[in-house]
């Protein structure tokens, strides 16, 4: 068979909701679609140290679809290991990386800094940061804007534009021609009639299209703004009645605007006189500033910028932080959305074990995050290398997603029609992606659906299906979803507690004993394992 036209390469978000990035290849040039990080558990967060599974040198240009950093934060990375070609965005995404991305190094800086003094790790081969703040200003220093709906040539032999996708600010859907193909990759589409933000939009008649399923499987009750603020005033309320904080775990990204938009709304109603909202996040405060700088452009702001209401309080410094603990009564919205870093995890250590106080979430949840742990309704979470027992009220919103729910992703799907080649479902977990597959085939039982794993390569011509001419990589997908260390923090949590319900002081010991026993013979097996392939 002669060499594909043009080939895809889907090297994250398959088959799991984060680390987007897919590369596209023709005439000896590749481009990248995004190069975001894994998000959730430790074992998923591993890859994002591994080498790339491409050189980072031969990759031409990077289209990045907007700036979460699930889509945008293995960049730096990549400028570090090689890549000098441009990374081509919106100018709101360029705005918004030069705090995102800055603050992603510094973050991998200090955690791995932190995580390398934790007294349960003493004696273990210390971590590097998988880059620096430095080498993530260089790859800031690389993006070039470009307006919506704009073709411009990313590389020899590809011409695309950008589409408004309607997730966060700034967001777009990528369209691409290539060898005579026609595609466009969906990034991440946001929901009908959200706020800030005008609906997606894209054109129609593709090749291929390439659809997150973030949602898949999931059909929001739909509700206005006004709706969405009547529940967030009850949980609130609901929050001040028991008498301890109302903890918010939020994106600094979109998520904590949208929700200083509801609140400034209700505040203004004069529900709540005299309550304090704290935004303890350095980054949201300066990804606000970005939106300041757009508040007359954006929808649902009246032209007026909401963002400077008296009873807002950004935190700046630590010790602002840490005054914080004192507190009861008050509204704290601190990142990161999913509980992986960030001061979040400071609150929650100070606040879960805390009856009257409430956790309320309002975003997705990647399996194997500790957002994930505490929504499940785990008792005790372990939180940098502390137990902590969960005695909060937990509370969820659906309502406050950026993502389209399953029917506005089947009604995205079907505007981008016909589709003579094939429909590629990416970034969603494995029962999002089935059931989608599912209502996909029952309403368009022509239409051919495939569901990638990482590191699957496919040929992609015009008007036909995608031949597979690359497996995928059984080890990554291994590392999705739940891992180990989820499994052991639930296990070591609890153990204390049972051996306790063990009255009897020797039986407690035996049953030490034989967990010892049972560790040792597993080392003991792997011994004689390598014994036997040492003398073959």
């Amino acid at each position: 068979m002669p060499d594909p036209a043009l080939t895809l390469t889907f090297h994250g978000a398959a088959k799991t909701v984060t680390g987007s990035c897919m590369e596209f290849t023709s005439g000896g040039n590749s481009i990248l679609v995004d190069c975001g990080m894994y998000q959730g558990s430790r074992t998923l967060e591993k890859l994002n140290a591994d080498r790339f599974s491409f050189d980072p040198s031969d990759i031409s240009a990077v289209i990045l679809t907007h700036a979460h950093i699930d889509h945008s934060g293995l960049l730096p990375k990549l400028v570090a290991r090689g890549f000098r070609g441009p990374i081509w965005c919106t100018q709101p995404t360029r705005k918004l990386l030069e705090y995102m991305l800055a603050d992603a190094g510094r973050i991998q800086e200090t955690d791995t800094e932190r995580r390398n003094r934790r007294r349960d790790r003493a004696g273990e081969t210390p971590f590097d940061p998988i880059y620096t703040e430095k080498d993530a200003l260089a790859a800031w220093r690389l993006c070039k804007p470009v307006d919506l709906e704009e073709w411009f040539d990313p590389a020899p032999g590809f011409r695309a534009r950008l589409w408004n996708a309607g997730h966060i600010l700034g967001s777009a859907s990528a369209e691409l021609e290539a060898a005579g193909v026609r595609a466009i990759c969906s990034g991440d589409i946001g929901p009908d009639n959200k706020a800030f933000q005008r609906d997606p939009e894209g054109p129609s008649g593709f090749d291929y299209v390439i659809c997150e399923s973030t949602y898949g499987d999931r059909t929001r009750e739909k509700v206005s703004i006004e709706d969405r603020r009547k529940l967030i005033e009850a949980e609130v309320r609901a929050a001040l009645v028991r008498g301890g904080n109302l903890i918010i775990p939020a994106f600094a990204l979109e998520r904590t605007q949208e929700l200083l938009l509801d609140l400034a709304a209700i505040q203004q109603s004069g529900a709540f006189p005299g309550l304090q909202v704290f935004i303890d996040s350095p980054l949201a405060s300066r990804v606000t500033s970005v939106f300041e700088q757009y508040s007359s452009q954006l929808q649902d702001t009246g032209g007026t910028n909401i963002f400077a209401h008296p009873s807002f309080h950004f935190t700046s410094d630590v010790a602002e932080s840490i005054r914080l603990n004192s507190m009861s009564g008050a509204i704290i919205l601190a990142a990161s959305g999913m509980c992986e870093g960030g001061r979040i995890r400071h609150h929650l250590v100070h606040n879960l074990h805390r009856r009257d106080s409430t956790i309320l979430f309002v975003g997705y949840q990647a399996q194997g995050s500790l957002g994930r742990v505490i929504l499940d309704g785990a008792q005790t979470v372990r939180i940098s290398g502390n137990d902590v027992r969960v005695k909060a009220q937990i509370r969820r919103i659906d309502q406050y997603s950026a993502h389209a729910d399953k029917d506005e992703l089947l009604d995205w799907i079907a505007q981008r029609g016909p589709i003579s080649g094939n429909l590629f479902l990416d970034h969603g977990e494995p029962p999002a992606m089935e059931e989608m597959r599912r209502e996909l085939q029952r309403r368009a039982p022509e239409l051919a659906v495939r569901i990638p794993q990482i590191g699957e390569s496919y040929a992609l011509r015009p008007g036909k299906a995608a031949k597979r001419i690359g497996t995928g990589l059984p080890d990554i997908q291994q590392a999705i979803g739940r891992d180990w260390q989820n499994t052991y923090a639930e296990f070591v949590t609890g153990l204390k507690t049972r051996l306790n319900a063990i009255h009897d002081q020797r039986q407690r010991q035996h049953a030490i004993d034989d967990m010892r026993r049972v560790l040792d013979s597993y080392t003991e097996a792997k011994k004689d394992q390598r014994t036997k392939r040492g003398k073959q």
